[in-house]
């Protein structure tokens, strides 16, 4: 009898979980207040839109410290250079092909829906149309040049995620070919990747604040009378991306990794809720990182998938342009042929590149590529600016469900995932640490092995 007492000991664990539980029905208190805030006092709930934008901010504050560690130490570890090659190389062309489906799939919808037959553009509608034109965007050559930051320093300070990149992986190689002389290096690396998410998580519990203020923002500054004009491309555009996450990305999970992708989308409930409660999949890359990581997926696959999906794997955004773009020229009375259509597509799919980093960059992206490919079209963005937030929503949510699929794909292609470590995470047999977004066993648990590790270990 006695001895069976010790062994219901252990409950302190169970008690730090709680504590987030109770933030994350905050967070969802905050939208249901944000939300009557803003259809009953509507001008009071824009003045409340720099509660989200800043907290927004504080999640990017640590985008790039976060996304510079992680790569050090995946690329560190990695005994040869080769396999982070082959990492970049097979997650760059699934981004290619799933751009160019969810693209298609949009087109379809697009084709079939015609949402935009007989509206009338006034002199303000086209107006704010060209006010959207961002002077951020850029051509694709100069994008390519823009990734080479002036300084070592500055891809921190700037928050430009691919300049972090280029700059973590030039660091990482550096390491690896440091090999036991570059160890002490990581291991310092590995103290400010912990103290870096120790700082995320205080963070987060500023989350029911900032999500009341950009509820509130967004519904007063739109209200229900700028839905209603627009239900119909608004609700095909959220079925389409609805049936691209299930039936696409859903299927996809099922033949090539053996997931379900409800469970998937279950562990990360509590980051889908924090994009759509501030209408930003960048407020949850941090967090994505982190929990990949604890899923199973090696450092390497997760630094170099990620950083990399939120530049060049923006399904839901694809998927936006091709539907506008056809409900603008339906709206302005020059409905599009297929051959007309499948240029500006492509273009539209090399142009959102140039914009990965402009602010609100699905509009602004829309914006600058109809002004550079077809002029005309420009003046119908103005009759979409009223739901662009709203439909940002799906924007967001979209993205952030492809990258993380193509992070378990990825993984699973190249063998750099724990597939054991996968079913116990997700059955809740290891609980996600909400307190550090660490594992305390992270610097210990080897990577996936390979061939000829051990004789490099002993010749160094």
């Amino acid at each position: 009898m006695a001895a069976s007492t010790p062994d219901t000991a252990p409950a302190a664990p169970a008690a730090k979980r709680d504590r987030t539980h109770y933030l994350y029905i905050a967070v969802i208190a905050a939208v249901a207040l944000g939300i009557a805030v803003g259809l009953i006092w509507p001008d009071a709930g824009v003045e409340l839109k720099p509660l989200g934008t800043g907290f927004v901010n504080l999640i990017k504050m640590m985008i790039s410290p976060i996304i510079f560690c992680t790569i050090v130490l995946g690329i560190g570890s990695v005994r040869k250079a080769a396999k982070v090659g082959a990492v970049g190389g097979i997650a760059l062309g699934y981004f290619l092909v799933m751009s160019l489906v969810a693209l298609s799939i949009g087109l379809l919808v697009g084709n079939v829906l015609h949402p935009g037959d007989g509206l009338h553009l006034t002199d303000a509608v086209k107006a704010t149309g060209h006010d959207q034109v961002s002077a951020d965007a850029l051509p694709p050559v100069d994008f390519v040049l823009s990734i080479i930051p002036v300084t070592f320093v500055s891809a921190f300070t700037e928050g430009q995620v691919l300049q972090t990149l280029l700059v973590a992986l030039l660091a990482g190689f550096a390491l690896q070919a440091m090999g036991p002389a570059g160890r002490p290096v990581l291991r310092g690396v590995e103290h400010i990747q912990r103290l870096v998410f120790r700082i995320l998580a205080m963070v987060m519990w500023a989350a029911p604040v900032g999500a009341f203020g950009a509820i509130a923002a967004v519904v007063g500054s739109s209200g229900v009378d700028a839905l209603k004009s627009l239900a119909v491309l608004m609700l095909g555009f959220y079925v389409t991306c609805v049936l691209f996450v299930f039936l696409v990305l859903g299927v996809l999970l099922r033949v090539l990794a053996g997931l379900n992708i409800l469970t998937l989308f279950k562990y990360l409930a509590r980051e889908f809720l924090l994009i759509l409660s501030t209408s930003s999949s960048e407020s949850a890359l941090p967090r994505l990182i982190a929990k990949m990581e604890h899923l199973g997926v090696s450092k390497a696959v997760v630094g170099i998938t990620v950083p990399t999906g939120y530049s060049f794997n923006l399904d839901g955004t694809m998927i936006y342009m091709t539907m506008a773009s056809l409900y603008i020229a339906d709206a302005l009375g020059t409905p599009m042929s297929i051959g007309e259509q499948i240029p500006l597509l492509l273009f539209l799919l090399l142009a959102s590149k140039g914009a990965a980093g402009v602010s609100g960059a699905g509009l602004a992206t829309l914006a600058g590529g109809l002004q550079s490919h077809k002029p005309a079209l420009v003046d119908g963005v103005g009759l979409i600016v009223g739901i662009d937030r709203f439909m940002s929503e799906a924007r967001a949510l979209t993205n952030f469900a492809g990258n993380s699929v193509a992070t378990v794909l990825i993984g699973t292609w190249t063998k750099e995932i724990d597939k054991d470590r996968v079913r116990r995470v997700l059955a809740g047999e290891l609980p996600f640490d909400e307190t550090t977004l660490l594992d305390e066993d992270q610097a210990e648990r080897p990577e996936v092995p390979e061939q000829g590790s051990e004789k490099e270990l002993v010749r160094a």
